[in-house]
C-alpha cells in the first residue's frame, strides 16, 4: 500500500545564489575523488562478480596542516553522508575537518550508500528503517521520555523531526537497511578498512554508532595504522544483542586479539558490573584477570556520548570494557563540556560545528592535530 504523492524538497533553497550566501568562504582542495578498496571475487552462475568492496570519497586541502588524515566511518542505516552536510543544508562534518586543514575519507561500508548491494552476494538484508523508529530514536525522542529517562533533555533536531517535515524527510531518504548477518558484515568491513589503511597510510578513525566496530576491527587488523580512534557512540555496550546479530566478542561480533587468546567467544568469561552513576544501566565486564586486547593498545581512544541519547544510558559499559582491556580511553560526556540537548546523531544537528571543535581540541590535546581557525 502507498500513501498520497508527497514530493520530498530541501530544507533550505539551493540555487547558487542561496549557497554563496550560506558559505563560510571558499573550500580549497587540493583533490576531491573517491576510490574502491576491500572486495573479494565471488563465482556466481553468470560468471564472476565482487563483493564486500567499500566506497571512499577524499577531500585533500590545498591548506594541508594537520599530520595524520582523518577517516569518517558512518553507523547502521546510514551513509557516508551523514558527514557532508546536515538536514537543514549545512556544511557537515567533513567540511569542519577539512577548513582545519585534515586530509578527510569518508566511506560507505559494505552493501550501504554508494557501496552497492545485492542479496545473492551479500546476503539478506535487515528491515528498513521506519519513519516512527527514526522519529522515536533520532529526531524527537523527547516526545517519547517513557523510553529512556534523557530523552526529555533533546533540543537539537533542526525542526519538529516528524514525517513531512523538510529536515527530517533529508534525514530519511538516505537510511537504509543493513546486512542481516552481523557477523558477516563486520568481517567485510574489516577487509575493507584493512585495505583503506594500507593505501592511505596512519590515520584517526571517526565512527558513529553501528560503525563503530570498524575502529575496533581496523585496529585490530592493522595495529600500526591506526593514530586514535574518535567513536560516537559506537554500538554496545560489550556484548549486546542487535537486530542483526550479538556483539559476541564484546566490541564486535567479529574476532579480536586477546592475550591470552580466546579461541571462540565463549572463552571470556563474564560478570555484569552495576552502574555507578544515576540514569545509567549495569553492562558485561570480564571477570577479573581480564584478557587484554594489545592491538586496541598505544593509542588514544575517546567515546563521545551525548546528553539526551539512548547510548548516555550504557556507553559508560564501552568505556569500562576498554579500560578493563588495557585501552587508553577517555570517556567525552558532551553535557559534561557545557554542549547540552544533542541526540545519537549529534553531526547532523544544530550545534553540529561545537561538537567537532570539541574534537579537535581533543586531538589536539593528545598531541594528533593543531588547532587552528575555530
Amino acid at each position: 500500500m502507498t500513501g498520497p504523492s508527497r514530493p520530498v524538497r530541501p530544507a533550505r533553497p539551493v540555487g547558487p545564489a542561496d549557497l554563496r550566501a550560506a558559505s563560510a568562504g571558499p573550500l580549497t582542495l587540493a583533490a576531491q575523488g573517491f576510490f574502491w578498496c576491500g572486495g573479494e571475487e565471488r563465482i556466481l552462475p553468470t560468471g564472476p562478480v565482487i563483493r564486500g568492496q567499500m566506497y571512499v570519497e577524499y577531500w585533500i586541502p590545498q591548506d594541508l596542516r594537520q599530520p595524520w588524515p582523518l577517516v569518517m566511518v558512518h553507523g547502521g542505516g546510514g551513509q557516508g553522508l551523514d558527514f557532508l552536510g546536515t538536514p537543514d543544508g549545512r556544511e557537515g562534518w567533513a567540511h569542519w575537518f577539512v577548513r582545519r586543514g585534515f586530509p578527510v575519507y569518508v566511506v560507505d561500508r559494505p552493501g550501504l550508500g554508494r557501496a552497492p548491494f545485492h542479496p545473492d552476494i551479500l546476503g539478506e538484508m535487515a528491515a528498513p528503517l521506519s519513519a516512527a523508529f527514526l522519529e522515536e530514536r533520532f529526531t524527537r525522542p523527547r516526545e517519547f521520555p517513557q523510553r529512556y529517562p534523557q530523552a526529555r533533555l533533546h533540543t537539537q533536531w533542526p525542526g519538529p523531526g516528524t514525517l513531512g517535515d523538510a529536515c527530517f524527510d533529508q534525514f530519511y531518504c538516505e537510511a537504509g537497511p543493513s546486512q542481516a548477518d552481523l557477523g558477516q558484515a563486520h568481517r567485510d568491513t574489516r577487509q575493507a578498512v584493512a585495505a583503506l589503511l594500507d593505501a592511505i597510510g596512519p590515520s584517526i578513525l571517526l565512527t558513529h554508532s553501528a560503525g563503530g566496530p570498524t575502529g575496533w576491527l581496523a585496529a585490530d587488523e592493522r595495529p600500526g595504522l591506526v593514530k586514535s580512534i574518535l567513536a560516537v557512540e559506537p554500538a554496545g555496550p560489550p556484548f549486546s544483542n542487535t537486530a542483526s546479530g550479538r556483539l559476541s566478542w564484546g566490541l564486535t561480533a567479529s574476532s579480536l586479539t586477546y592475550q591470552p587468546p580466546a579461541a571462540t567467544p565463549e572463552d571470556l568469561a563474564l560478570e555484569l558490573r552495576p552502574p555507578l552513576r544515576r540514569g545509567t544501566v549495569a553492562c558485561w565486564v570480564q571477570k577479573e584477570p581480564a584478557r587484554q586486547l594489545p592491538r586496541l593498545q598505544g593509542f588514544p581512544i575517546a567515546i563521545v556520548t551525548s546528553e539526551a541519547s539512548w547510548k548516555t544510558q550504557d556507553d559508560h559499559g564501552t568505556v569500562d570494557y576498554l579500560s578493563q582491556a588495557g585501552a587508553d580511553v577517555e570517556h567525552l560526556r558532551l553535557e559534561e563540556h557545557g554542549i547540552r540537548g544533542n541526540g545519537h546523531a549529534m553531526m547532523l544537528e544544530l550545534n553540529s560545528d561545537v561538537i567537532a571543535a570539541l574534537l579537535s581540541d581533543w586531538l589536539a590535546r593528545k598531541g594528533l592535530c593543531q588547532v587552528r581557525n575555530r
